[in-house]
């Protein structure tokens, strides 16, 4: 598919616009753990995801790692191009979490779009509006829920991203995503077991009692 299909303010560019935009793309594939943008880096530009799935942290003085959302098909990320923003005061690091195929949109060129489209404008805004509502929901869920809610809702969350009740992941990682250590995890998840939700097993979780981890997660 070309990236007309997948850039939804395509239609309301003016045909040079379009030409410049298409001029200027540049096309990637990466493999899982790849690193695409980190807080030291240059300005790497948007990214428009084709198909896989990316990862949107930040990294604490210590090493420790939160993240902030996740980039499916169709999704665009904005904080790669953090030079366009002068506001962002924080350093985002961009991971590809799978093998993924996307674009490259050169910062100059996706802001000369939005100073000359009023439709590109606002599809910017629209789309900062949406990441400000996730990191502030991540806030919220680090302030005031427990740790054995936040893996519980994790857990669902990742079962729905991969369509499986069997998760291959560590506890390692579910820490880095939760910005905790991984012996909290660890102690969380083997409560989680005690209490028939899950089963554990060497780098998986098998999620049995979906209801009772909503049940927690809503508690």
């Amino acid at each position: 598919m070309e990236f007309s299909e997948y850039f939804p303010i395509w239609d309301q560019l003016t045909p040079g616009q379009r030409e410049t935009l298409s001029a200027s793309l540049v096309s990637r594939a990466v493999k899982k753990g790849a690193v695409l943008h980190g807080g030291g880096m240059d300005c790497t530009g948007l990214l428009l995801v084709k198909s896989g799935q990316l990862r949107a942290l930040i990294l604490s003085k210590e090493g420790r790692e939160v993240t902030l959302y996740r980039l499916f098909d169709r999704d665009l990320c904005l904080f790669s191009a953090s030079c366009m923003m002068r506001s962002i005061q924080f350093d985002v690091t961009i991971t590809a979490e799978k093998d993924t195929e996307l674009w490259i949109i050169p910062a100059e060129v996706y802001k000369r779009l939005t100073e000359q489209s009023a439709a590109a404008a606002n599809y910017t805004s629209e789309i900062m509006a949406v990441r400000f509502s996730e990191v502030m929901w991540l806030m919220e869920q680090i302030m005031w829920n427990s740790m054995d809610r936040r893996v519980a809702a994790f857990l669902l969350e990742e079962s729905a991203i991969e369509g499986a009740a069997r998760l291959s992941i560590t506890h390692e990682a579910i820490a880095n995503h939760l910005g905790t250590h991984r012996e909290v995890v660890t102690r969380m998840l083997r409560y989680l077991q005690g209490e028939g939700m899950v089963k554990l097993s060497r780098g998986t979780v098998e999620l049995l009692d979906e209801k009772k981890l909503a049940a927690l997660r809503d508690a």
